[in-house]
């Protein structure tokens, strides 16, 4: 009996160290669930990795991590674009598709101190903390209003030396990265989602592919979660409400139990002093509407003033 023939996928992913490990990880699940098929990697520079001494707000965020791949899926020269689901813009490409998310690592935002078991009150009077995120800087300015923020870019182990050579209190990262990448030892704590809401999308991988790829379609379709694709179209959708991309002060969370979808978002002004935080309860079978229906009731609140101020002020749009 001849051998049924292995069918194959090109996986285009960034090349930092997180990133690589990511497209590994669905390279692997991929494999694992469908026996004849061979899945390579190509790995390719975006706009984001080359410029790394400006600002995310002042350059700009959409498709900042992601064009160079969504182009190659659109000439098909990959099949498939494995990205942190946080870096997506909710606008994608005409042609292309969000076609798969995987089952969400945890979502929380960690604390990188001097001392094990430090948290953001524990931190001096003034102290300085580093981010390149304006949702962590505008939360935590909210929390500690003396708190000095400073500029941070790279990708994670870049941002963990640049601390480590510094004079800097701490930094601040998405847990998910850290765990994925073993270094967990340089987590002070656990930032409480009490304390800060987590990007929309943080800790998932968002599976885009060309929507004319069947073969991709089909393969995916076994290595999606369907309860972290509930939760983070609820979040994309209160984003793309919002008009917010990932360097505007929007957190968000959206979780599946067994009464109905929650989801909580938070909208606050860049140095922190003004902020809106809400918590709704949907049904699990539209969560578009949820995320669309906790955006308005924001923007009613006041949500609306803060962010046409940080339009104008940063350019964004």
């Amino acid at each position: 009996m001849q051998k049924k023939k292995r069918s194959k996928l090109i996986i285009g992913s960034r090349g930092s160290d997180l990133a690589l490990w990511q497209a590994k990880f669905v390279k692997k699940e991929l494999e694992r669930k469908n026996k004849n098929l061979l899945v390579d990697i190509k790995i390719i520079n975006t706009k984001g990795d080359k410029i790394i001494d400006v600002a995310l707000a002042k350059i700009g965020d959409k498709g900042l991590f992601t064009k160079e791949l969504e182009n190659e899926l659109l000439n098909g020269t990959i099949d498939i674009a494995v990205h942190s689901l946080k870096d997506l813009q909710t606008e994608l490409p005409a042609g292309l598709k969000l076609e798969a998310i995987t089952k969400r690592h945890a979502a929380e935002d960690v604390l990188i101190a001097r001392k094990k078991g430090t948290n953001i009150k524990d931190l001096p009077e003034g102290a300085v903390i580093a981010t390149g995120s304006l949702r962590r800087s505008s939360q935590i300015l909210h929390i500690r209003p003396d708190i000095k923020i400073e500029e941070l870019r790279g990708n994670v182990p870049t941002r963990i030396n640049k601390f480590v050579d510094s004079k800097w209190d701490a930094i601040i990262l998405a847990r998910a990265g850290i765990e994925r990448l073993k270094l967990n030892k340089f987590i002070s704590s656990v930032i409480s989602i009490k304390e800060i809401l987590p990007a929309v999308g943080q800790g998932a991988l968002g599976i885009e592919i060309n929507r004319n790829n069947k073969l991709a379609a089909q393969a995916l379709k076994k290595i999606n979660d369907e309860k972290t694709f509930t939760a983070v179209m609820a979040e994309r959708a209160l984003l793309k409400t919002l008009e917010g991309g990932c360097q505007v002060p929007i957190g968000a969370l959206a979780k599946v139990k067994s009464d109905g979808l929650y989801l909580e978002a938070y909208v606050g002004s860049v140095d922190g002093t003004i902020s809106f935080r809400k918590r709704i309860k949907g049904v699990k079978t539209n969560p578009e509407k949820l995320g669309q229906k906790l955006a308005h009731d924001l923007l009613k609140a006041g949500a609306d003033e803060i962010l046409k101020d940080i339009y104008n002020n940063t350019k964004l749009k």
